[in-house]
C-alpha cells in the first residue's frame, strides 16, 4: 500500500504538469474543464439569483465595457497561442452586485462578479481594469482547478504519511501526522500567495493588452492599503502578499508586462 501511494503520487507530479502561459510557472492540474466548468456556471447562475444585481447603470456598464475589453484581449491571447478549445471554452459574463463588501472574483469559465464596494477604490476606469485584469488572470491560470487538485494530492499525502508510519508506535505516528498537517498548511498558503501574484501579473499584462494604463494596477492597492486595517499577522501566515509587497511587484514588473502586451497584442500605444 505504500508504495502504491507512492507510486500514485508520482504518476500524478509527472504526467499532469503544464506552464502557465507568460509566467512559465510549472503547475500541477488533474481537474478537468468538462468537470468545472458546468458546477461553475450553476454557482453562479444561483448566486446572482441569491444577490441583488446594482441598479446603477453608469457603473454597471464600466463593469460591462471593461470585461468585454479585458476578456476579448485574453480571447485574442489564447487563439494566437494554440488555446483554441480553451478559448471556446469560457462563457463570459460580468455583473455588479449590490455589496458593501470591497470584492471581486471570476470563477471557471470565466463568471465575474463585482460588488459595489470595491468601486472607490478602484476609482476609475483604468481600476476597475486592473481589479478586472487580475480576477480574469485567476480563472485564465486555472488557479481554481490548480487548488482542487493540490487538495487532492494532500490526502495522498497524507495516506503516505499514514502508510509509512503505520508499523511505528503511536507517539511517533502522531509527531509525523502533526509535522504534515502544518507543513501542507503553510503549503496551501503560500500556494494562495503564488497565485496571487501571478494573478497580478497576468492581470497587468491583460489590462495593457485592452489598452488600460498600467500604472493604475499599483495605485488600486495603494488606496486598498489605506483604506484597510493594518495587518500584524506574519506574512508566512498571509494567504496573500501584503499590499505593500503588491504595489512593489506591480511597479517593478509593469515594464515587462508592457513589452509582453506589444509583443501578444500589437499593441503600439503603451500608457
Amino acid at each position: 500500500m505504500k508504495k502504491y501511494a507512492i507510486f500514485l503520487l508520482s504518476i500524478v507530479l509527472f504526467t499532469e504538469c503544464s506552464k502557465v502561459p507568460i509566467t512559465g510557472r510549472s503547475r500541477v492540474n488533474f481537474v478537468s474543464d468538462s468537470k468545472v466548468l458546468p458546477v461553475s456556471f450553476a454557482q453562479y447562475k444561483g448566486f446572482l439569483k441569491e444577490n441583488k444585481l446594482s441598479t446603477n447603470k453608469e457603473m454597471t456598464n464600466q463593469i460591462k465595457n471593461v470585461g468585454k475589453n479585458i476578456s476579448a484581449a485574453v480571447d485574442r491571447f489564447m487563439r494566437a497561442n494554440n488555446m483554441t478549445s480553451e478559448a471556446n471554452a469560457y462563457k463570459w459574463e460580468f455583473n455588479l452586485v449590490e455589496d458593501k463588501t470591497l470584492n471581486a472574483w471570476c470563477m471557471p469559465g470565466g463568471k465575474v462578479v463585482f460588488y459595489t464596494g470595491i468601486m472607490p477604490i478602484c476609482a476609475n476606469e483604468d481600476g476597475v481594469a486592473a481589479v478586472m485584469g487580475h480576477e480574469v488572470a485567476h480563472a485564465f491560470a486555472k488557479h481554481g482547478q490548480e487548488r482542487m487538485s493540490h487538495g487532492q494530492l494532500q490526502q495522498i499525502g497524507g495516506l503516505a504519511v499514514a502508510l509509512g508510519t503505520s508499523e511505528k508506535d503511536s507517539k511517533t505516528q502522531k509527531i509525523w501526522n502533526a509535522a504534515f498537517g502544518v507543513g501542507s498548511g503553510l503549503g496551501v498558503l503560500k500556494f494562495s500567495r503564488v497565485h496571487e501574484q501571478e494573478a497580478d501579473r497576468l492581470g497587468l499584462v491583460f489590462m495593457i493588452m485592452a489598452g488600460y494604463d498600467g500604472t493604475e494596477a499599483a495605485e488600486v492597492w495603494v488606496r486598498m492599503s489605506q483604506s484597510s486595517d493594518k495587518n500584524s499577522q506574519p506574512a508566512i501566515l498571509r494567504t496573500h502578499p501584503s499590499n505593500k509587497s503588491r504595489i512593489n511587484d506591480l511597479r517593478t514588473y509593469l515594464p515587462t508586462a508592457k513589452k509582453y502586451a506589444a509583443k501578444y497584442n500589437g499593441v503600439t500605444t503603451l500608457k
